[in-house]
């Protein structure tokens, strides 16, 4: 069947998950991924009201545990992943540190971002994980990072992870134009849920084709039942091998569904821009209930198993919980300092001609950067 909108929710329940020559350990880490991404995801929705602790709206990815799941057994540590708003996922997929990201969620200072960044903007520089709330802004960076891979002559890759909302922008046509032309090393990886906020892609584009329309710009497509695990990792990591052998781009598109509102665990059903049918479509198909019945029929997983399993990620959400509601908010609360370096007067002075910052000279400015 060729995957689209319209045909999707007709697949009935899905059985076509093919696990052959996968390595038992393999589909073992993709399943306890998922089990622990969907348990972190549901607790953090528990808690956020009504202790009404967390510092900043998040857009929850219950649902959509397979494709972090799958590059979580594929990407490389010196490799870079940026992210959307929808962000949690990625930073699980790049193994960044779980107890950072509740702690930033809270605006703690021990959070990855020392609690300013929140849980749109989280970011992990020292495992090479950034996201980001502009729509299409993970792509161009993540063009510009591959530039810098190919300039070097690593074996690096970039992978940007966004949802089908960001190619109305034109910035992700260009990033496709520059990526397809330069050859780089760079992923795109586009889970299709369906909906922009509350927008039907079918009511904002006139096709829904969007693998067709990036092919004439030398980038690889591949469209896949994004619930099926098994074929998200054989898919990307075939497409990432690709990459180190300088037979990039490739975009992956995934089709997904997220289970919750778009963003915070309020209902956002009152809108009725969705259907029941099609929500029970996708529980039906959970990527988690599609995995552990492959698993449980070869023999892979036993109730006893999922038991110690789901008793070491309730020990370790937790253990984030009391880090995060433990530790302290930062102290720095000057905007100026956050913003500005003294060490830099000059670039400060530069800065203050598009800021209209105090004591700036315009002649001095005009004198290094010409009429402004």
């Amino acid at each position: 069947m060729d995957l689209s909108h319209r045909s999707i929710t007709q697949l009935g329940h899905y059985r076509d998950m093919d696990i052959t020559g996968v390595p038992a350990d393999t589909l073992t880490a993709l399943y306890r991924q998922m089990l622990r991404l969907r348990r972190t995801e549901e607790a953090l929705h528990r808690e956020y009201h009504p202790a009404d602790e967390m510092r900043c709206p998040i857009h929850f990815c219950i649902g959509q545990e397979s494709i972090p799941a799958a590059l979580s057994q594929l990407v490389q540590p010196d490799d870079y992943l940026f992210s959307h708003h929808r962000s949690h996922g990625y930073y699980f997929a790049k193994g960044s540190p779980l107890r950072e990201l509740f702690a930033e969620i809270y605006g703690k200072a021990t959070g990855a971002d020392s609690g300013k960044a929140g849980s749109q903007d989280i970011s992990h520089s020292g495992t090479h994980f950034y996201s980001g709330a502009i729509l299409a802004g993970a792509i161009t960076i993540a063009v510009g990072a591959a530039f810098g891979f190919k300039f070097k002559r690593t074996k690096q890759i970039a992978i940007a992870g966004f949802g089908e909302g960001a190619t109305d922008e034109g910035a992700f046509w260009e990033a496709m134009n520059y990526a397809g032309k330069q050859k780089l090393p760079v992923l795109f990886v586009c889970e299709n849920n369906r909906y922009a906020t509350f927008s039907d892609q079918l009511k904002r584009q006139a096709q829904d084709n969007i693998c067709e329309r990036v092919r004439p710009f030398g980038v690889r497509a591949t469209r896949i039942f994004g619930n099926d695990t098994v074929l998200a990792w054989r898919t990307l990591g075939a497409e990432i091998k690709r990459l180190r052998a300088g037979d990039g781009p490739a975009l992956v598109e995934a089709y997904t569904y997220r289970w919750n509102s778009h963003v915070g665990p309020e209902d956002d059903g009152v809108n009725a821009y969705r259907s029941a049918e099609e929500m029970k479509f996708w529980k039906d198909n959970c990527p988690i209930v599609l995995l552990e019945e492959k698993l449980r029929a070869a023999g892979h997983l036993t109730d006893a198993l999922k038991a110690r399993c789901e008793s070491e990620i309730a020990a370790e959400i937790a253990a984030n919980f009391k880090y995060a509601k433990d530790s302290p908010f930062p102290t720095d609360t000057n905007w100026r300092r956050m913003n500005w370096d003294d060490s830099s007067p000059l670039a400060d002075k530069l800065l203050g001609v598009a800021s209209g910052g105090e004591n700036f000279d315009q002649n001095q400015a005009e004198a290094r950067l010409g009429p402004y």
